[in-house]
């Protein structure tokens, strides 16, 4: 059984923190509708910010928002989230262990329509690489929803790494998640 696409589970699980604490903002560059984040601003149109095809500017505005209080998610395509905004990630966000959620959707090779500048292969190793950052790559839908509960609450930057594939389930719905923490064995290797 296919669970639902990965950035329809992130959009849904976006809105839902959004309900839950007024705290969250949602910052896209030109890609609401390829993230989902498009989700968001229809809840809450006066916490959603479009920043354009502008990915260093929205990272350093999101940095804002972090030392106001606020929780920022980001959104771009992972090629984009990872190398267009690498130093502003670095020294405005990773260095000051600031609250900032990175959403990198279509990762990997799962954009294969888009051509070779969309497919970020790399982004996992860039991300990995950021002092205080924590790399999250969801299984399937019910991993987006527990990883994104987990954020909410987590103490400094987060990658959050999704692909545009339709994904089979592969943890039951109801299995305990935490960030750090390894999975339950799904079955036997014998």
């Amino acid at each position: 059984m296919t669970s639902p696409n990965l950035r329809s589970a992130y959009g849904a699980s976006l809105v839902r923190l959004g309900k839950k604490d007024e705290r969250v903002v949602a910052l896209e560059a030109d890609l609401g509708k390829s993230t989902q984040s498009v989700m968001f601003q229809t809840e809450f149109p006066d916490r959603y910010f479009q920043m354009g095809i502008a990915e260093q500017n929205m990272a350093s505005t999101a940095a804002g928002f972090a030392l106001s209080g606020m929780i920022p998610f980001i959104h771009s395509f992972a090629v984009f989230a990872s190398g267009r905004t690498y130093d502003q990630l670095r020294n405005s966000i990773c260095i000051p262990n600031l609250p900032v959620r990175i959403c990198g959707s279509s990762a990997g090779l799962s954009d294969f329509g888009d051509g070779k500048t969309h497919q970020g292969v790399e982004d996992a190793a860039l991300m990995r690489s950021l002092p205080n950052m924590t790399v999250l790559c969801p299984a399937d839908s019910i991993e987006v929803e527990q990883m994104m509960d987990c954020m909410l609450d987590w103490q400094g930057p987060v990658y959050f790494r999704i692909n545009r594939n339709d994904l089979p389930f592969v943890y039951p719905a109801g299995e305990p998640y935490s960030i750090g923490k390894g999975g339950s064995r799904i079955r036997s290797a014998r």
